[in-house]
């Protein structure tokens, strides 16, 4: 193609190319739609959610890159976050449950904050599948994170890393954890994740389809889930 052409294609076209740039802009350093691909947030997202992802919850980014430009607000405890994982840079949702300055620790699988034990209650055993055809036990409880309470699972039958020393969240970086505790590549594994890092906050399922039932894959609308607010 002749570079007259080029030009008169460039030209005929810009509308549509100057809202492909916008949209882009937009998704990049406003706000976001992110699928979930993996179990590591059970019970609170499941694979096939689509979650709205707000990226000006806490900092306004150069897009594209990490470079914070302006802070917004703090992230806050029991927040779901969208992150770059620092241990690679892949992208992850975890739920933040220390802040900068907190004393972290595990024991048997109950989270220790600063000195004290969280409660869990409602606990109860449900069966669900790790994958078509792979079913198993596992417990649910609330986990009363102060401020957000919400539901962890826990697998029993599954070997994870349910113990770690105190350890302090240093200063602008957050300790996040997958509500699956037994399967979620977190803090536990990938350290505390500096602010500068984080994404943005999810706050919405936008959509949800079961794509991987019990018996096999199918494709189906969770029609419950749609546009309902996360906690």
């Amino acid at each position: 193609m002749r570079a007259m052409d080029i030009r008169r294609t460039l030209r005929e076209n810009r509308g549509f190319l100057l809202f492909l740039l916008g949209f882009g802009l937009f998704r990049t350093a406003v706000a976001d739609w992110n699928p979930i691909p993996s179990a590591s947030m059970r019970p609170t997202l499941l694979e096939g959610d689509v979650v709205l992802v707000n990226r000006l919850a806490y900092d306004v980014k150069l897009p594209l890159t990490d470079v914070v430009l302006l802070p917004l607000d703090e992230p806050r405890r029991g927040d779901i976050v969208t992150l770059s994982s620092p241990a690679g840079g892949t992208r992850l949702i975890k739920r933040i449950v220390g802040l900068p300055g907190d004393r972290i620790a595990m024991q048997d699988g109950v989270l220790i904050l600063n000195g004290l034990a969280l409660g869990y209650t409602e606990r109860r055993q449900v069966g669900e599948h790790l994958a078509p055809g792979w079913p198993v036990q596992a417990l649910r409880a609330t986990e009363q994170l102060p401020g957000r309470p919400h539901t962890v699972r826990y697998l029993p039958g599954v070997t994870a890393r349910r113990d770690f020393a105190e350890r302090t969240v240093p200063a602008g970086e957050y300790f996040v954890l997958g509500d699956n505790r037994d399967n979620s590549e977190d803090s536990r594994y990938i350290g505390t994740v500096p602010r500068e890092k984080l994404i943005g906050r999810a706050h919405h399922i936008l959509v949800a389809a079961d794509w991987l039932g019990e018996d096999g894959w199918r494709l189906a609308p969770r029609l419950e889930r749609w546009l309902t607010a996360l906690r």
